[in-house]
């Protein structure tokens, strides 16, 4: 006669049913990996603290170049004005260097790397004229409104928001009614999907506008942060923002057949925007080869349309081909959405 000990076939069960989860295989291993992984590319030269400086385009800026050249740590570029100053406040470059009699340090102080990046260029290049601080300096802080980290943040924070806001509550929303074995009811009156999943977008647009208004109104009212660009633009970006990100809600959600597997999905597709699309520092940090990829995310999309408004003043119209990949982003979806989703 068999014996069995219930301390192992216990432990046995849990094993098998935590291994026939997919989902609960995903976040214990899966979601850690892919968080590592990603955040190890994206800082994966922060132990030899490579550092981006622009130098602005004068007739001395050859030889500061070639200083600053000769290390490997420092990535340099040559620019004018107007574009080292958007390159800095779109947190693609650390640190500008304006040489002179006197050179001058442009930079942001509340962020590190910046800082860091500072001193380094400054080490180097008075070390190349002799040390003893042979090279006078200044720093030219960035504090002014618009150019700060913060600036950078809050539209990548509304980016990030709109995506999650509208996955999760399409999406969440569809299975949780499929589960409630309310859906089979609905099929049963005179509606078709288009209407059924139009009417979860349309509401998810309602819901947008207190986050849109409570998130900008933050960045405005606690940190002084300008909105140079219009707010009807603003609005539809953040409108069309909100129905692309509901679009791959409903494509998530239109089969699954449980909380567990459309949460999994959506976090799948949220995940790798999460961490390529620079919400939280410039998506450029990311390898070259991975770019193309970087820049057709919706997010990615529209989070560099939103600072582009917000922050520069940009019509809405040269962000068109953002604002047609992001309508591609929500119709592509949405219509395979129709043609696959199930009332049971």
């Amino acid at each position: 006669m068999k014996t069995y000990y219930p301390l192992r076939e216990l432990t046995l069960a849990r094993l098998r049913e935590f291994l026939r989860e997919p989902e609960a295989v995903f976040w214990t291993y899966g979601f850690p990996l892919m968080m590592a992984v990603g955040l190890g590319i994206a800082f994966r030269d922060r132990p030899a603290e490579i550092a981006h400086v622009d130098v602005q385009l004068e007739a001395r800026a050859p030889d500061v170049v070639a200083r600053l050249s000769a290390r490997h740590d420092f990535v340099v570029a040559v620019h004018e004005e107007a574009v080292w100053r958007e390159r800095l406040r779109m947190g693609k470059a650390d640190l500008v260097v304006v040489p002179g009699d006197t050179l001058t340090y442009v930079f942001d102080p509340s962020r590190p790397e910046s800082a860091l990046a500072r001193a380094r260029v400054d080490d180097v290049l008075q070390r190349a004229a002799g040390r003893q601080d042979s090279v006078r300096t200044a720093d030219a802080r960035v504090t002014e409104p618009g150019s700060r980290y913060i600036d950078f943040l809050i539209p990548g924070l509304l980016g990030m928001n709109l995506m999650g806001g509208s996955m999760w509550g399409v999406g969440f929303a569809i299975v949780d009614m499929r589960v409630k074995k309310l859906l089979k009811r609905l099929a049963a009156t005179p509606m078709t999907r288009a209407d059924f999943l139009s009417s979860l977008a349309g509401s998810r647009l309602l819901f947008m506008l207190p986050e849109l208004l409570v998130i900008m109104g933050t960045g405005i009212l606690l940190f002084g942060m300008p909105v140079r660009g219009n707010w009807l633009a603003i609005l539809a970006l953040a409108l069309l923002g909100a129905l692309s990100f509901a679009g791959l809600g409903m494509l998530a959600a239109c089969r699954a057949e449980r909380i567990e597997t459309v949460s999994g999905l959506m976090n799948v597709i949220m995940v790798p925007m999460w961490l390529l699309s620079g919400t939280f520092f410039s998506s450029e940090r990311f390898p070259d080869l991975l770019q193309p990829f970087i820049q057709a995310l919706p997010l990615t999309l529209l989070n560099q349309a939103l600072r582009a408004v917000i922050l520069e003043g940009a019509p809405l119209a040269s962000q068109s081909w953002r604002v047609l990949a992001l309508a591609g982003w929500g119709l592509v979806p949405f219509g395979l959405s129709l043609k696959w989703f199930r009332w049971n």
